[in-house]
């Protein structure tokens, strides 16, 4: 299962991005094949153009990216978060992003950190300046709501899907049965032409019977059972009718309901 095959992902890019603009964090999503599903919103030159754009930083980055999960600190120091997206239990994606101080930088610390990594410390510096300080509590209660939001999202626009396919077989199922109710009514017809034939014929053998005396005694017994036969026939088609009837109003009422 994947998550485009019933959630219109265009709905995270604006969500993700008003939240962004909101708290000052980095976020983007990003479905169970790694694929990106939303545009990189908010992230940030420190982060993107010189932590992971040198090698060492890169391999850091990707070490936190593979490792972390929930709300973290990331091995420059930075918070970031990874938030699962959830169906019934499978894993469809994730919510990652952060790249937010928790407390104002100590400059120095990021100098060496530059040194280390093999970026200008300058620019490093002038990069890391432009990043916003929110507190530990905020970031963290920012990023599980952001997680929870898109979760409930999702999770309401499947079971929707998963409703509507059920109500389709649904519709399909009872129009089947309409359609099987109409055809038992019109045999049930030919049963009454049945029955009244089988009338008939019990009262002409009866008469013709009679009409022979003793010689006809044998033939008055199958008129007799033919009669029988005739008044069970009518009980059964008169059962069938009435269940037919309280079928028919029940696949009427199906009807209406689904129209």
């Amino acid at each position: 299962m994947h998550i485009k095959d019933f959630f219109d992902v265009s709905r995270l890019d604006r969500i993700m991005s008003d939240w962004s603009k909101a708290t000052g964090m980095a976020t983007i999503a990003v479905d169970n094949e790694g694929n990106y599903i939303s545009g990189e919103i908010g992230f940030t030159d420190f982060c993107m153009k010189y932590t992971r754009g040198s090698s060492e930083g890169s391999r850091r980055c990707v070490k936190c990216d593979n490792e972390c999960t929930g709300v973290y600190f990331c091995h420059a120091g930075l918070m970031d978060f990874s938030i699962d997206i959830m169906v019934e239990g499978q894993y469809l994606g994730k919510i990652i992003g952060g790249q937010i101080l928790p407390n104002p930088p100590d400059e120095e610390q990021f100098r060496r950190l530059a040194n280390e990594l093999g970026i200008d410390e300058e620019e490093y510096i002038r990069a890391l300046g432009k990043i916003p300080v929110r507190s530990e509590d905020e970031i963290r209660a920012s990023a599980n709501l952001l997680g929870e939001i898109i979760n409930m999202m999702v999770n309401f626009e499947y079971t929707k899907k998963k409703s509507s396919r059920v109500i389709d077989v649904l519709d399909k199922e009872v129009n089947q049965a309409v359609e099987c109710v109409h055809s038992i009514n019109e045999k049930s017809k030919n049963l009454d032409k049945i029955e009244r034939n089988q009338k008939i014929l019990a009262l002409n053998a009866s008469i013709e019977a009679a009409r022979a005396g003793d010689a006809g005694k044998g033939f008055a017994i199958v008129a007799s059972k033919v009669g029988e036969l005739a008044g069970n026939s009518a009980d059964i088609n008169s059962s069938i009718k009435v269940s037919l009837s309280q079928l028919t109003s029940i696949m009427e009422k199906m009807e209406e309901v689904n129209k």
